[in-house]
Formats: structure tokens, C-alpha cells, sequence
């Protein structure tokens, strides 16, 4: 067996099973459960009847590269979002099967082996995607703390100069999963002029980028575009369908940047990786050609974040994030604590911060923090809401005694 695989920690969710597994949560309350970053709000049905209307396509192998009106429509979608000129549809657009599949892969294709020691650079907290592909490309995950007194910013300073010149990869998330931080323009200066000094390649997660509140998230294309990058060198960026039109199971998004990265990465997928189905690329240029849909999403998600905002102010630290669906909650106790007591006392799922994040420079900066993911209905969250601030204002800094 791969001796890399020795290096996975177990996922979060795995990690949030067994804190729960001595715990009975209250039967008086339904569950609800606010830990898993799935979209809840029904799928569209255009994007149903696009999908049906297509079964055919199921009788042809689909190519690698996607239809050239899948990669156009992309490429157009890319052009009004951003701002942007349209990237080339045929060499600077691969549809992919969901980004977390591609986040994956892209290391494999881009860490060079037969260079000592390549290390992966990941925003710490992070999605454990990351960490996982760059042991398994045989690179060595390292950590950037993003923190509260930073304002979740990238500290590039954290890192000493031997770690910087063997980076061969950095994952970024704008909007961050999970503290919803959206990169302004001079954090993508300063992150393009190292990738120039030390030639690294940008992996940019943009996949919750259509779920904000007032203004669009600022894109590492449309930052490219801006500080005079138009060739995109070394800067590859992921985003989905999966949160924007709240199709998690169909599996769908692109990759678009760097010709030359791109062509690497077209070649290992050739390899590795099935093309998505027709039936799914025809329901995808249905969903990328639409906005009324996403902006109905978006006014969902905002007016949960408003009234969740609204009954846990008074008892815990919530502010509202840049983007994406996710609250950023610091814990009057130790974060796995808070999570347990919570599930067995109210029947709601939160996760634990600490198990999104690694030790780093002396701290795991998740610790004393839970994510909030406000995808169920609305509903079902705001009673989440009012069960958390009961369990908070009781409790506070004294949790009732737990299993040992």
C-alpha cells in the first residue's frame, strides 16, 4: 500500500463521530445539524429539466475537455462576473467533476518529485482536501495561521525562507471555508510577488464566490487582471456549481488560469479522473447561463445570517463574514466541548474549529471556535439559533460535567 496513506488524519466528520459517540443527545429536540457544508435550498428546476431533457448523452463517452459549449459558456460567465476579457475557452477552461476532485488532483500534477523536500502551502484553518493531496503527491503540507488579529489574512512572514524557496504549491480559499475572508487586491499583490520569487503555482478555491451580501468577492483572475497579469502565469482557480446552484451531487465546476498549468493538468486528468457525463454538462450551461436563481440563493442566505446574527449577539462574538455560508463563532469554552454539551443537551450539530485546523507555529488557531454552516432552511436554522444562544447563556464559561 502507499506508506502516504499513513499520513491522512481522519476527516473532520470522522473526528466529530467519535466526540459524539459517548454522548445521547436530548430526545425532547428534533436534530438539526449545522456541521456539513451541503447545501440544503432545493436545486433549481430548470437545472433538473436540463439534466432529464439530456439522458441521452448517457450513451456516448464524454471527452476529457468537456464540450466546446461548456467551456464557452464558462468562459463567458468568467467575462461577466469579473470583468475580465473571456479566458480562451480551449486553453484556458477545463470543466472538471467538482472542485473538490480537482483541488485533489491538481497536486499530483503539479509537485515535482525529484525535487527534495516540495512543500504545499495551506491556509490554516483549512479544507483537509488539501493537506490530504499534497501527502499524497509527496509534498509536506505546511501552515499559514490566519488569524482573528490579522483579520484572517495570509502572514507570509510566519514561514522561514527555506520553507518559501521549497514551495512548489499554495492553496488558497477567498472566501474562506471557514472564516469567510475575502483576499482585497494587496493580499493578491503580495501573494503574486511571491509567487514570482520563488515560482510556486496558485491554487485559488473560489467554489463559495457567488454567496455574499453586498458587493461580489473580489476574484484571483479579476485581482490578476488588475495588477497587469493577464497571462494568469502560475495562478490556476477552482469554482463549482455545487454551493452557487446547490447541486452538491452533480458534481460540477472548471478549472481557469495558466494555458501552460492548465495543459498539465488536462494531460494527468487524461490519465486520472472521468470526463463528466453530457446529461451533466448540458444542465451546467443551463445553471452558468442563469443569475436570477443565484440571486435568489444569496437573498436566502442573507436573511438567515441576519437573523441568526440577531439571536446569538447577545451571548456570543458572531459578526457577519465577508462571504460564503459559514459563521466563524469563538467559544466561551474549549471548542470540542462546546460541540458535545451542545448536541446532547439541544440536538445540534456544530463542529469544532480545532478539527479544521493543525498546530502551527504553537497553536492550533481553530481551537475555541465552532463553524456555523447556515444551509438548512430557514427554519430549521433559525431554531438551531435560538437553541444555541439557550445553551450559551446557561452554560457560558461553566458546561455542565461530561462523559470521560
Amino acid at each position: 500500500m502507499n506508506p502516504d496513506l499513513q499520513k491522512l488524519q481522519p476527516y473532520p466528520f470522522q473526528k466529530l463521530a467519535a466526540l459524539f459517540r459517548e454522548v445521547q443527545p436530548n430526545p425532547s429536540y428534533r436534530a438539526i445539524s449545522l456541521s456539513i457544508g451541503e447545501p440544503k435550498h432545493a436545486t433549481p428546476q430548470f437545472i433538473r429539466d436540463a439534466l432529464s431533457a439530456n439522458l441521452g448523452g448517457l450513451a456516448n463517452y464524454p471527452t476529457t475537455a468537456g464540450s466546446d459549449a461548456l467551456r464557452g459558456t464558462i468562459a463567458d460567465w468568467l467575462k461577466k462576473r469579473y470583468g475580465i476579457p473571456a479566458p480562451d475557452a480551449k486553453t484556458q477552461v477545463l470543466p472538471v467533476n467538482g472542485s473538490r476532485e480537482a483541488l485533489f488532483a491538481f497536486a499530483q500534477a503539479v509537485i515535482d518529485r525529484t525535487k527534495p523536500d516540495p512543500a504545499v502551502i495551506c491556509p490554516n484553518p483549512f479544507y483537509q482536501i488539501y493537506e490530504g493531496a499534497a501527502f499524497l503527491a509527496g509534498a509536506t503540507p505546511c501552515f499559514l495561521n490566519t488569524l482573528p488579529k490579522d483579520n484572517y489574512a495570509l502572514n507570509f512572514a510566519q514561514l522561514p525562507e527555506e520553507v518559501w524557496q521549497r514551495t512548489q504549491l499554495i492553496y488558497v480559499c477567498s472566501p474562506g471555508n471557514p472564516t469567510g475572508h475575502v483576499m482585497p487586491l494587496e493580499e493578491w499583490r503580495a501573494l503574486f510577488e511571491m509567487s514570482d520569487r520563488y515560482g510556486f503555482v496558485i491554487a485559488s478555491d473560489e467554489c463559495y464566490s457567488e454567496i455574499h451580501f453586498d458587493n461580489p468577492p473580489l476574484g484571483a483572475l479579476q485581482a490578476a487582471q488588475q495588477l497587469g497579469r493577464g497571462d494568469y502565469n502560475n495562478l490556476v482557480v477552482f469554482s463549482s456549481l455545487s454551493k452557487r446552484s446547490n447541486v452538491p451531487g452533480m458534481r460540477s465546476g472548471f478549472v481557469a488560469g495558466d494555458a501552460k498549468v492548465i495543459e498539465k493538468f488536462a494531460l494527468y486528468r487524461t490519465y486520472h479522473g472521468s470526463a463528466m457525463n453530457p446529461a451533466i454538462q448540458a444542465a451546467s450551461i443551463a445553471a452558468w447561463n442563469d443569475e436570477t436563481h443565484v440571486a435568489e440563493n444569496r437573498s436566502l442566505y442573507a436573511e438567515k445570517f441576519s437573523k441568526v446574527i440577531e439571536i446569538l449577539k447577545p451571548v456570543l462574538p458572531v459578526v457577519l463574514p465577508d462571504a460564503g455560508f459559514y459563521l466563524w463563532v469563538r467559544t466561551p469554552i474549549a471548542d470540542t466541548a462546546f460541540a458535545q454539551a451542545l448536541y446532547r443537551d439541544y440536538n445540534v450539530t456544530v463542529l469544532p474549529g480545532s478539527y479544521l485546523a493543525r498546530s502551527a507555529n504553537g497553536v492550533n488557531p481553530g481551537e475555541d471556535f465552532v463553524r456555523l454552516a447556515l444551509v438548512a432552511s430557514t427554519v430549521e436554522t433559525i431554531e438551531a439559533a435560538q437553541r444555541i444562544a439557550k445553551f450559551a447563556g446557561a452554560y457560558g464559561n461553566t458546561p455542565a460535567p461530561l462523559p470521560s
